[in-house]
């Protein structure tokens, strides 16, 4: 017979999961130690290393918990079935959201690639891969307005998100998210009018 807790995440390695995630996106993943979250979360080094062997691995964690969430977004707002130039734009109103919400501090992976700059450390590849994911996301979704030019219009998009997502903590971030969607609107109109191959069509 299954025991009722079998099967769930640990409170401890909830609570250590929890305090890393608030604090390296916060303050940055190298500026924050072990000993910092093993005492904000109130656990032992023991029970941190029982959980995650390095910090490598809380680090991981920490990335798989903001991809989990943001695909998690990206697949309700899918979901709603809306006509694709529709469910792009709502996609960017979602962006758009967190960008203006309390705290933020930039895309969680790209912060992590710059101190992660090693193409073949596992939390660079962490980052490239939820990358490739989005990317493949909105070419999807651009291929059902048209097929030609779907990827580079969707590469286009990628960069406007991601100058958007740098600018909005340095900025205005009302005026950054303005001219974010702006541009996105700009995008598909260009995109559902023209073949589109790149950023210079527009």
């Amino acid at each position: 017979m299954r025991s009722e807790s079998e099967g769930r995440p640990s409170e401890a390695r909830s609570r250590l999961l929890d305090t890393a995630t608030r604090l390296f996106y916060a303050e940055g993943i190298q500026a924050v130690g072990i000993d910092r979250i093993v005492a904000e979360a109130q656990v032992t080094r023991a029970t941190l290393y029982r959980h995650f062997p390095g910090k490598e691995d809380l680090v991981l964690a920490y990335l798989n918990e903001v991809d989990r969430a943001i695909r998690s977004q990206a697949d309700e707002v899918v979901a709603a079935g809306l006509p694709a130039a529709d469910t792009i734009r709502a996609l960017s109103t979602s962006i758009a959201r967190s960008i203006q919400s309390p705290g933020f501090r930039g895309c969680a992976f790209l912060n992590a690639a710059v101190e992660y700059p090693d193409p073949e450390s596992p939390v660079h590849k962490a980052v490239l891969a939820h990358r490739q994911w989005f990317l493949e996301t909105i070419t999807e979704l651009l291929a059902r307005i048209q097929e030609t030019g779907a990827e580079p219009a969707a590469r286009h998009f990628v960069m406007m998100r991601d100058g958007a997502m740098a600018a909005g903590c340095l900025f205005d971030p009302v005026l950054i998210c303005e001219t974010f969607l702006r541009g996105v609107e700009r995008l598909l109109q260009v995109y559902a009018a023209t073949d589109y191959s790149g950023p210079a069509s527009a």
